[in-house]
């Protein structure tokens, strides 16, 4: 059960008071601290995230993450509202600046946006920065009533006392000048916003078109940039001739940078037009290898030998040795592109002793400190101000800021203020990927079809293998972000071996939205659903005899059977399927219904079940629930990227497509009501939805499919 808190004043740092009056309040966050940090002589720079009550009563909420669609607009907002008693439509929310370079190199994953954690880090500070504000607020206001404090309430940003009531814009900057209180945080049974659904405080302005998103920056003088990237990964540029792209109307530069050959224009059309007449000859040296038919064959062989052990009880060999019964199986999951809405872009100005950029970012504290590095300035001198993300699914969590430091490059070849864009071509053919997999099971079955040994091997890349979290996230060897094992199921196994096969392919390579669960919670529910086939016993009935110590599994595996009717038969010619799994602390059980027209898979309806512990807006939650079960739906249907002779054959939305809105199903999500542990929302949901449909292919066709995406292929 959640319960209030005492904050020590030495965690809380009061800035004071505004240039036009007001109350500032500035919190540092970081993923290694539980409360604000105290830090004597610092400035606003300092800080990250900000809590600013000015004297025309608006307040200004600050973030130190990023809005990218997943709604920490609107939930992190509530959080401090809850303990403020504010007025809600006076809310404003910016983006915050990054900090100082300290801060990263305290912890490298200070500032990030990623792995559904927002939420989960954030819930404690946000709540004591409204509580500490209006202590002070209300201590301000009863000087100024002649009151006492504890005679008075607070309701609307106003401070009452009896038939009395002021502001909290006309005593916020008396309140600025106050010593910080200790303050305690409300309990769950006073609470009027947390675990209420409010509407997104960004969907008026993402409608109107106000809403400025990094390819909205514009200014005088400022050029577009294009980049012609090599057609093979990892190749350099041994030549180039740039005639013909500087006779293109527009064009005013073209400069070589580490990545290619950039060119610079008036316009994105002149830049693109020039930069399709450059002529480049492209050394021959690395990766024209690359081949994914190929490289899954060199996998399969690799996942039948021996691995790396991530987990192991008894001896699975000899068990699987001594089974009268086995059941052996192969999976494979191809690159994925994470292709946000949004193509990635960079705006940088450079002047003598100072760099302003303008980009969407997971990290942009990690960034500022790579620029200025590069750049040989300070990191207080790198201003990096962060719009909106429209989408990123992990592209814009580059641990290099690879499109960032390229920007950055050509701004500083070419001596010119320069916006540079990606096509979404550039980012599909040459961008980074969800690494291929393959898995290679051997399973042992006892009676009543039940697995009594289970060797499990799985062979793809490290998604953090030369990163700054490498020695956070790789352990011997080990990318755990990869390898979920699926634990109720392997731990009621007596003989089990889980094994990794690490691989080095000159693919670049990113987490993907749900990461590791996205393959592995495939084969587990895949399998687990084909035992209980042969079992003879219902899919939903077999999965709760592996839930008895799991209640957060069986909760979401019933609610989600429940509010399906999943008892109950469907119409003629429609089929069901089953998956739950547990990823980014939260647990997901998803049920899908669907029929099958000359070949084409019909989705008709989805159930979804989440238990997220606390849903701090349950709007907020179903609609990231909505949005995983379309993102997954449409790698399980469609995603696949293909590398021949070193190039990708992929390039748009063409020749990789997203699920339509006329085959989007009709999405029902349930919440269920929850104490325990937070977990995130924005990626759980993404896992379960392509193993629930693959199991309802079965039902539907008696294929079961270990291959994604899905293709009906040769059925009759």
């Amino acid at each position: 059960m959640l319960t209030s808190h005492k904050i020590n004043r030495r965690d809380f740092l009061r800035i004071g008071t505004l240039a036009s009056g007001g109350l500032l309040i500035g919190f540092a966050t970081s993923a290694n601290s539980t409360g604000v940090r105290s830090a004597p002589g610092s400035t606003v720079a300092t800080l990250n995230t900000f809590l600013k009550i000015d004297t025309d009563n608006s307040i200004h909420i600050i973030l130190s993450k990023v809005e990218m669609g997943q709604g920490i607009w609107t939930t992190l907002p509530m959080l401090i509202a809850e303990e403020l008693d504010c007025d809600w439509s006076q809310i404003k929310v910016t983006h915050s600046p990054p900090g100082q370079a300290g801060d990263f190199q305290e912890n490298p994953v200070y500032k990030s946006t990623g792995g559904s954690e927002t939420t989960i880090q954030e819930f404690d500070r946000y709540r004591m920065a409204g509580a500490t504000a209006r202590v002070m607020l209300v201590t301000a206001a009863a000087e100024q009533l002649g009151v006492q404090p504890q005679d008075c309430r607070t309701e609307n940003s106003y401070v009452v006392a009896g038939n009395q009531r002021i502001s909290y814009g006309a005593v916020a900057t008396d309140a600025a000048k106050l010593p910080v209180p200790n303050v305690a945080l409300r309990e769950p049974k006073d609470w009027k916003y947390i675990g209420r659904s409010r509407k997104r405080l960004d969907t008026p302005e993402k409608i109107n078109g106000k809403a400025v998103y990094g390819l909205d920056i514009h200014f005088p003088g400022l050029l577009t940039a294009v980049v012609a990237h090599p057609p093979v990964f990892g190749r350099t540029v041994t030549s180039f001739d740039s005639t013909k792209a500087r006779a293109v109307k527009g064009v005013r530069a073209v400069v070589q940078i580490p990545t290619g050959v950039a060119v610079l224009a008036d316009n994105f059309w002149a830049a693109k037009v020039g930069r399709d007449a450059l002529k480049i000859t492209w050394n021959a040296e690395k990766n024209v290898t690359l081949d994914t038919t190929a490289q899954l064959e060199k996998y399969r062989r690799i996942a039948k030998t021996e691995g790396t052990i991530i987990q192991r009880k008894g001896d699975a060999v000899s068990a699987l040795a001594q089974s009268s019964k086995t059941l052996n199986a192969e999976y494979s999951f191809p690159y994925l592109a994470h292709a946000p809405m949004e193509p990635l872009n960079c705006t940088v100005k450079i002047g003598k002793e100072q760099c302003e950029v303008w980009t969407g970012t997971q990290s942009p504290l990690l960034h500022q400190v790579e620029i200025a590095t590069f750049l040989g300035l300070k990191p207080e001198q790198v201003n990096l101000y962060t719009p909106h993300l429209g989408g990123s699914f992990g592209r814009r969590g580059s641990f290099s800021g690879d499109w960032i430091m390229e920007a950055v490059h050509i701004a500083k070849a070419s001596g010119k203020t320069i916006k540079l864009i990606w096509t979404r071509e550039d980012d599909i053919k040459g961008g980074y990927y969800r690494p291929m997999y393959v898995h290679h099971v051997q399973i042992g079955i006892g009676q009543n079809a039940l697995p009594i040994a289970w060797q499990h091997r799985i062979v793809g890349q490290s998604l953090f293998t030369n990163t700054p979290l490498a020695d956070v996230i790789v352990h011997k060897g080990i990318d755990y972000s990869s390898v979920t094992t699926g634990a109720p199921y392997a731990n009621a196994i007596p003989d089990h071996s889980f094994e990794l096969h690490t691989t080095s392919v000159g693919v670049p390579v990113l987490p993907w939205r749900s990461v590791g669960s996205t393959h592995t919670v495939f084969v587990m529910e895949t399998l687990i659903d084909e035992l209980a086939f042969l079992a003879q016993t219902d899919p939903v009935a077999y999965r709760r005899a592996f839930f008895t110590n799991y209640p957060r599994h069986l909760a979401a595996l019933n609610l989600a059977a429940e509010k399906s009717d999943w008892t109950k038969p469907l119409p003629k010619g429609q089929f069901r399927g089953i998956a739950v799994c547990e990823a980014m602390g939260s647990f997901v059980a998803q049920v899908i219904e669907l029929s099958i027209d000359k070949q084409t898979i019909r989705v008709h309806r989805v159930v979804c079940a989440i238990d997220c512990g606390l849903a701090v807006n349950p709007d907020g939650v179903r609609a990231q629930m909505e949005s995983s079960i379309v993102f997954g739906l449409t790698a399980a249907l469609y995603g696949e990227i293909t590398i021949k002779n070193g190039q990708v054959q992929q390039s748009n939305f063409h020749d990789y497509p997203m699920l339509r809105m006329a085959d989007t199903p009709v999405i029902d999500v349930h919440i269920v009501p929850s104490t325990a542990k937070m977990g995130g929302a924005g990626e759980p949901g993404v896992a379960p939805i392509a193993p629930a449909l693959a199991n309802a292919l079965f039902a539907a066709t008696g294929k079961r499919f270990r291959q994604l995406p899905i293709r009906l292929e040769g059925l009759k």
